[in-house]
């Protein structure tokens, strides 16, 4: 979940490069960040001035926070340096305190280390180095990686062999990037993800390819057990199971280098929901040949399934509802860090579709390589180029929504589901007719997101939810994973109790909490379902509750009224937007980091 950031190359502003990436990185964590540079320093040697001699030194600076809120004229590492490896953290082991805070050396200070993972078995390790007096200066598991580098290298000189070494000796997904004194970076990848980048010059070792998409042309994607060396002049690559070193294929960047700043926007979250039309244009027009392909796939599998976690656990379940409802398949939604049970039902008949932010979410890929191993098919549908989600795939489908840098995903949800419904529309024949609803959906987007009407409209509900402790949500049929997502929204924002709810279940344990003056919002769409939803809004408004409603068409029992347009099949896509942009103007009005909400980080690497 952390970012992980190293350079090499003919500057001398390492520490500065380094820093500049890991600011692009910040959505993988932001309770700490820190820089390790090598720096060339002349040292006087015994009484006389006249007598010096270079060393290298591998300098630190860490600080606590976001990277992002360092002030731009702060001081970095000022000496001179030509390689430089950085870290943003999201905390799992130990406080968020400098000294936790990344690079961490060894005990010589020759060897700085970044990592991004759970080191699961470092305990044991670390016990067993103590016994070898080690020392150790901080709480973090991080810290195991660099001793244990130490004390591979007491038997064996070789560095790239010692970093052998401690990826067969650590447990979990870790991937680390380590500085010696002498000049090298090393990289080695375990689960979590890394990429070189390189434009002929310089060399730029990440968790993603969006942290140098601006400054390299062609990158270098470094699979699972692969370690990276550059040991002072080039650039290699091994296998770390193997020991044999592998050829160095770098290929072009096809991720488009772009500025990733606000537009003149207060907030990233504001930027990317208001960004969804533009989504859904680009998704229209992608390749039908490998939709239909993919339809196909899904329609003669024997068993069917999606999966994610968190907000892409719920697009992953609304592509279920859409295959179910529309291509009548049937579908079975998994959520990643609950599927053990399907481990020994996966088959090599099975297909399973995967929508995902970063592509390395750590749960959901324990379930895809079980499925893997099984044989069954995999397709993906990623917002992140070359991730290991994508490389597991049989199917491989881009979102195109571009950078979501604001930690609470707003249109790459919008571009999942929409691709689902695209997809379910595909394999019941209709891909034409789906075609045509999601351009009438990107045009009623772009239009309610213009209207001032509807955003003042938006921003008064949101100072009324502002002052309410526990929020209520109820939908049903093709809405209720969608308020489900509304409910996510306004936990990640807003640090609410939000709870979501089918409409129908209400009556069976949540009526007792129905009271006066607590807050219900229902989405109601013209459908088979819509009184089914009524009834259940007439209940709760008979107990006191007051009712927001998400609609096409005001109701009696509706104290506030969100209008929506009627849009049939699409009509839950478009209530979402509503939801997040409730979800947005809470947290404003609270005060809160809209785009970096506590505790949270954007890609989860580690279970």
């Amino acid at each position: 979940m952390c970012g992980i950031f190293g350079y090499v190359g003919s500057r001398n502003d390492a520490a500065k490069i380094v820093f500049e990436g890991l600011k692009r990185l910040e959505y993988r964590g932001y309770d700490s960040w820190g820089i390790a540079a090598l720096a060339t320093i002349n040292n006087k040697q015994g009484f006389s001035a006249n007598k010096q001699e270079t060393i290298n030194k591998i300098e630190i600076e860490k600080h606590v926070g976001a990277i992002g809120d360092l002030k731009p004229n702060a001081s970095l590492i000022t000496h001179h340096s030509a390689l430089a490896i950085g870290h943003t953290r999201w905390a799992t082991h130990g406080g968020v305190t400098v000294a936790n805070a990344h690079p961490h050396l060894d005990c010589s200070g020759q060897i700085a280390v970044v990592h991004n993972g759970i080191v699961e078995n470092f305990e044991h390790l670390k016990k067993s180095l103590l016994k070898k007096s080690f020392k150790f200066e901080t709480e973090t598991d991080t810290e195991v990686i660099v001793h244990l580098i130490e004390d591979e290298l007491r038997g064996n000189k070789d560095i790239v062999k010692a970093v052998f070494g401690v990826l067969a000796r650590t447990e979990g997904r870790n991937t680390f990037i380590i500085l010696t004194s002498n000049g090298e970076i090393i990289a080695a990848r375990n689960g979590s993800p890394l990429v070189v980048g390189s434009n002929g010059r310089e060399y730029y070792f990440s968790s993603d390819t969006l942290s140098f998409s601006r400054v390299a042309q062609q990158m270098l994607f470094v699979d699972n057990k692969q370690v990276v060396v550059f040991d002072g002049k080039k650039i290699r690559l091994f296998d770390a199971n193997t020991k044999k070193e592998l050829p160095v294929k770098f290929e072009k960047i096809t991720v488009k280098g772009e500025e990733v700043n606000k537009e003149g926007y207060a907030h990233f979250m504001l930027k990317e929901i208001n960004e969804t039309p533009y989504v859904l244009a680009q998704l229209i027009r992608q390749s039908r040949e490998s939709l239909e392909s993919l339809a196909n796939a899904i329609k003669k599998a024997e068993n069917v399934y999606t999966i994610g976690s968190g907000t892409t656990g719920l697009a992953a379940a609304q592509i279920a509802y859409f295959l179910r409802a529309i291509a009548k398949i049937n579908v079975t939604s998994l959520v990643g860090a609950d599927a053990y049970e399907y481990f020994d039902l996966f088959s090599k008949n099975d297909l399973i579709i995967a929508p995902s932010q970063s592509g390395e979410t750590a749960d959901v890929l324990e379930v895809l390589e079980k499925a893997r191993e099984k044989g069954a098919m995999i397709a993906s549908n990623v917002n992140m180029a070359g991730s290991m989600m994508e490389k597991l795939s049989d199917f491989k489908f881009s979102t195109l929504a571009g950078p979501e840098i604001c930690v609470v995903s707003t249109k790459v949800f919008v571009a999942h589901i929409a691709w689902g419904y695209l997809l379910s529309k595909a394999a019941a024949g209709e891909y034409s007719e789906g075609i045509k609803d999601l351009e009438k959906l990107s045009e009623e987007i772009e239009k309610y997101l213009k209207d001032e009407k509807n955003i003042e409209s938006i921003k008064k509900l949101a100072k009324y939810l502002a002052t309410k402790e526990h929020i209520f949500l109820l939908g049903k049929a093709q809405n209720f994973q969608i308020i489900r997502e509304g409910m996510i929204k306004l936990i990640e924002t807003s640090y609410k109790h939000a709870h979501a709810m089918p409409a129908g279940d209400l009556k069976h344990y949540a009526i007792t909490l129905m009271e006066k003056g607590v807050p219900v919002i229902v989405a109601v769409s013209e459908d088979e379902v819509k009184n089914d939803v009524l009834n259940a809004v007439s209940q709760v408004k008979a107990r006191g509750a007051e009712v927001i409603g998400i609609s096409s068409q005001n109701h009696d029992d509706f104290e506030s009224f969100i209008k929506v347009p009627d849009l049939g099949e699409v009509s839950s896509i478009f209530n979402v937007i509503p939801l997040q942009l409730l979800a947005y103007f809470m947290a404003v009005k609270l005060g809160y980091n809209v785009d970096r909400p506590r505790n949270i980080a954007k890609s989860v690497t580690v279970k």
